[in-house]
C-alpha cells in the first residue's frame, strides 16, 4: 500500500500541474474562435462555429503579422551570434588553461545575478548614442548580450564533460584549435546546444521588457511587445475575439518548437550527469 501511494501521490499532482498548465492555453485558443458576444456571455463554453476570419484580422489589422516578422528576423540573428559567440567562449573556458580564465568564468556567471531592470537607464543611453535606438540591429545586439552569461555558464560545464582522449587524437591527426572545435568538439556538444538554444529562443521571444525601453516606433514593435499594445487597442474598442486569436498567433510557435525538440531539451538537460 505504501508504494502504490507512492506512485500515485506524485503521478496525481503532475495531472493536476498539468491541467492548471494546459486548460488557461486551450481557453485562449477556443476564444480566438468565438465571436465577442460568445466570450462576453459564455466565457467558459466551446465556440459555436470556427471563425478563422478571427485570426486573419489580428494578422492584418492586428499588425500581428509586421510584429511576428520583427521578431523572427530579431531572433534570427541575435540567437546565432548567441550560440555563436556563447559556444566559443564556454569551450576556451572550459578547455584551456590562461591567465583570468576563472575571472572571466566568473564574471559570465555574475551577469547572470545582475537584475537587467537595474541596467535599463544607463542601457537606454548607450544604445542612443550609439545610433541603435528604435531599431532592430539594436535590439538583436542587446538580446545577445542579454543571453551570454547564462549560454556560457550552461555549455562551460557540458564542455567539461566531453571526453579528453578524442581531442587528443584530434590533435595527433593534425587538427588545429578551430578544425577541433568546429569539426569535433561542436557536434558532440550538440545535445546540449540544442537545449540551451531552446531555452534563449524561448527567453527571447518571449522579451518584453527590453524592447519597451529600446523601441517606441510601432513598426518596429516585436511580437510581445506588439501584443501589449494589441490588448490595450482591443480592450478599449471591444475586439476581444481579434485580441485571443492574436494571442493564440504568438504562443503556437512556442509550442510547436517544444514539440519537436522536447526530447533533445531533456537528453541535453541529462547528458552531462550522464557522462
Amino acid at each position: 500500500m505504501k508504494g502504490r501511494f507512492g506512485n500515485v501521490a506524485p503521478q496525481s499532482f503532475l495531472v493536476i500541474w498539468g491541467l492548471m498548465t494546459a486548460l488557461p492555453l486551450v481557453w485562449v485558443f477556443a476564444s480566438g474562435f468565438k465571436s465577442d458576444a460568445e466570450i462576453l456571455n459564455h466565457p467558459w463554453g466551446l465556440p459555436a462555429q470556427l471563425r478563422f476570419d478571427n485570426f486573419a484580422r489580428a494578422w492584418t489589422h492586428g499588425h500581428i503579422g509586421q510584429y511576428f516578422l520583427n521578431s523572427a528576423i530579431v531572433l534570427l540573428v541575435s540567437l546565432t551570434l548567441t550560440m555563436l559567440l556563447g559556444s566559443t567562449a564556454a569551450y576556451a573556458l572550459a578547455r584551456y588553461t590562461f591567465p583570468g580564465n576563472r575571472l572571466i568564468y566568473f564574471t559570465f556567471v555574475g551577469g547572470m545575478m545582475f537584475p537587467v531592470f537595474l541596467a535599463l537607464v544607463p542601457l537606454f543611453f548607450v544604445v542612443k548614442q550609439s545610433g541603435l535606438l528604435n531599431t532592430l540591429p539594436g535590439l538583436m545586439i542587446v538580446y545577445t548580450a542579454y543571453s551570454l552569461p547564462f549560454t556560457v555558464f550552461f555549455l562551460s560545464a557540458f564542455f567539461r564533460t566531453l571526453p579528453t582522449a578524442v581531442a587528443e587524437a584530434a590533435m595527433i591527426d593534425g587538427c588545429g584549435p578551430f578544425a577541433m572545435f568546429f569539426r569535433v568538439m561542436l557536434p558532440m556538444a550538440r545535445p546540449g546546444m540544442i537545449s540551451v538554444a531552446i531555452f534563449n529562443l524561448l527567453g527571447q521571444w518571449n522579451q518584453y521588457l527590453l524592447p519597451v525601453v529600446l523601441v517606441t516606433k510601432e513598426d518596429k514593435y516585436v511580437l510581445a511587445q506588439g501584443l501589449a499594445a494589441l490588448a490595450v487597442n482591443e480592450g478599449y474598442r471591444g475586439d476581444y475575439s481579434r485580441l485571443f486569436a492574436g494571442l493564440s498567433l504568438a504562443i503556437i510557435p512556442v509550442l510547436v518548437v517544444y514539440a519537436v525538440f522536447q526530447r533533445q531539451v531533456q537528453s541535453g538537460l541529462t547528458a552531462g550527469q550522464m557522462k
